[in-house]
């Protein structure tokens, strides 16, 4: 029983670090990556569209993404998607394909993007202690139950922190890592 807590816990608190790196993703460098449009949907034919379903993405070069539509005739609706998006880019086309430079970053610029860096990781955090704390008071509802006794509960709730230490580790690994990549020139 308490194995089942534990490996529910370690799942959610798995998906919570996906979701983590998701949005750590979406947040741009001074590099171009084809995921910085992953969030762009592009109206088509009335119906809002993922802009990688409408187009081949792919880093040209470190400084620019270049895209290759397949729908001629939707250039003008993903250009001025691209531009409405918040990231900030300019793209510009030539015939079937549009190029989109990616602005340098200045110091500023940089230091806004570490702070919101720093936000999503306290969620992530956040996100991690709420399932270890639905976890010890699952754990609390079998020891109530009588169904375990407290050296199996407190045993559990032993094991259920160092999960949580374990995730939060890497929850603090990844925000070194974007920080180190935000800061690089």
């Amino acid at each position: 029983m308490i194995d089942e807590i534990e490996l529910d816990a370690s799942e959610r608190m798995e998906k919570s670090l996906t979701a983590l790196k998701g949005q750590l993703s979406k947040i741009r460098t001074g590099r171009a990556h084809p995921s910085l449009l992953d969030s762009i949907m592009v109206p088509y034919y009335g119906t809002d569209t993922p802009l990688k379903q409408l187009a081949n993405i792919i880093a040209e070069d470190s400084r620019t993404l270049a895209l290759s539509v397949f729908d001629k005739s939707s250039i003008q609706a993903v250009e001025k998607a691209i531009m409405q998006s918040d990231l900030g880019l300019n793209p510009m086309s030539a015939g079937a394909a549009i190029r989109i430079p990616m602005p340098a970053l200045t110091e500023e610029r940089r230091k806004d993007l570490i702070k919101v860096v720093r936000s999503e990781a306290e969620q992530g955090r956040v996100a991690i202690r709420n399932i270890r704390r639905d976890a010890n008071s699952d754990i609390k509802e079998l020891l109530k139950e009588k169904e375990i006794s407290e050296d199996e509960s407190r045993a559990g709730e032993e094991n259920i922190q160092s999960i949580t230490n374990e995730f939060i580790k890497k929850v603090d690994q990844m925000l070194a890592d974007k920080e180190k990549e935000l800061m690089e020139v």
